[in-house]
């Protein structure tokens, strides 16, 4: 095994937390909604290991309805997203998220949904480039930084690159959510260079 892979699997246990938090914390950072802080949760494969949240079919089936009525409202299609986003049904999600983004390309916290959404489909390079529309939007949104920093970590396998992406999430924001899960991912790469190093001597 190569030391590059060490520092990774060794950083990844200590991902594991912060990308479970990621998934759970989205919908709760949404302002249309009441609860992900979302950063992609973990590795997209990892999704496969557990079975996926039930679908609200219930709000679904309302906001689809408010969709024929209004077609021309982003939020409902940003909320429709979300719903398909909890449910893990990520091609939904997309199909969601990109018509309301068609309405109101604006919305930095949709933009960054979407990009997660890309990236739990295998789509990481456009993951990345939907982060940097929504950076373009909002440069300093911790939410797109913090999710940023992960897709480079697991997309890319680039932890210095993620670290920086971290590190200024702690800078902008130390005591948010997100700060704080930034902070975790910099002590786990910290572990995972002190577990590199003891391997290479």
């Amino acid at each position: 095994m190569k030391a590059e892979s060490v520092a990774f699997a060794v950083a990844g246990m200590c991902f594991g937390v912060i990308l479970g938090w990621v998934l759970a914390t989205q919908e709760a950072n949404r302002p249309s909604q009441a609860a992900p802080a979302q950063a992609p949760a973990a590795a997209p494969a990892a999704t496969n290991q557990r079975q996926p949240p039930p679908l609200d079919e219930t709000r679904v089936k309302t906001l689809q309805a408010a969709i024929q009525k209004d077609p021309g409202n982003a939020g409902n299609y940003a909320q429709l997203g979300n719903v398909y986003f909890d449910a893990e049904q990520w091609p939904n999600a997309i199909d969601a998220y990109e018509h309301s983004l068609k309405l109101n390309p604006n919305d930095p916290d949709v933009s960054t949904d979407l990009g997660v959404s890309y990236y739990y489909t295998n789509r990481t390079d456009e993951a990345l480039a939907r982060f940097e529309r929504s950076l373009k939007i909002s440069p300093n949104h911790t939410k797109t930084l913090l999710n940023k920093g992960i897709v480079l970590a697991f997309g890319k396998e680039n932890l210095q690159a993620a670290a920086e992406e971290w590190k200024r999430v702690v800078e902008l924001s130390p005591d948010s959510a997100e700060g704080q899960a930034a902070r975790r991912a910099l002590e786990g790469v910290a572990a995972a260079h002190a577990a590199q190093g003891a391997t290479n001597q």
